[in-house]
């Protein structure tokens, strides 16, 4: 009697060890936040076709929340150096003339992300993966500062790679490509060189960045335990 109540206890306080360790992987979190650094390209009137001929430095400041495995929305403050010379690429203007610019610009904006692959670490009867491609579309307001001020509306896209470094630790390379509506994100000096006018829709400024970012997962969504066979 005494060695069957021992044998049961044995088994009692494995089955609580054992739903210990099942809840500790399976914790999952509703908000990210992360920081990154990399590089930016421009495209726009004054560099048609190499969209890193003149790079600059490019930092990131990133607020996600995380719907599930697969979907988040993540808000954004990017910015970004531009610069650009007409004469790296022997473009004609009318008259001949040559132009160049430097440029800071502030992004602030929001992008819908979705995970290839059912993103983390532990709940196995969910077949998570440690790392994943995801794409991310969104909207944005840009502000540049080069010969004075300016604001235009962003169509940012891009995609990327994510691996959970820990359970609550990411690493992520991403590439991205923002559409402004606007023709001054280089100089408001520069802009329908070709006296062909731009519009909101019917302008040539871009600009790019590649990423390298870490963020930290926090708020945890659910304490519940699953069976896992």
């Amino acid at each position: 009697m005494i060695r069957r109540a021992i044998i049961l206890l044995v088994l009692a306080v494995c089955t609580i060890q054992q739903s210990a360790r099942l809840c500790a992987q399976e914790e999952t979190y509703r908000f990210d936040i992360g920081a990154g650094i990399g590089m930016s390209g421009y495209l726009g009137d004054v560099n048609e076709s190499n969209i890193f001929k003149h790079p600059g430095f490019a930092g990131q400041l990133s607020f996600r929340y995380l719907f599930d495995t697969r979907w988040a929305i993540r808000a954004l403050l990017t910015t970004a150096s531009l610069s650009g010379n007409s004469a790296d690429f022997g473009i004609i203007f009318p008259g001949g003339s040559q132009y160049s610019f430097t440029s800071q610009i502030y992004d602030l904006g929001a992008r819908g992300e979705f995970n290839f692959f059912n993103y983390g670490i532990g709940e196995t009867y969910k077949r998570l993966r440690r790392w994943t491609p995801y794409l991310a579309v969104g909207i944005g307001m840009t502000f540049a500062s080069a010969n004075g001020t300016f604001a235009a509306m962003t169509l940012p896209m891009a995609f990327g790679v994510k691996f959970k470094l820990r359970p609550q630790l990411n690493l992520m390379a991403e590439f991205a490509m923002t559409k402004a509506f606007g023709d001054h994100l280089d100089d408001k000096n520069i802009s329908d060189l070709y006296q062909i006018k731009s519009s909101f829709l019917k302008n040539t400024d871009w600009y790019s960045t590649i990423m390298i970012s870490i963020s930290y997962e926090f708020g945890k969504r659910c304490a519940t335990c699953h069976y896992v066979d």
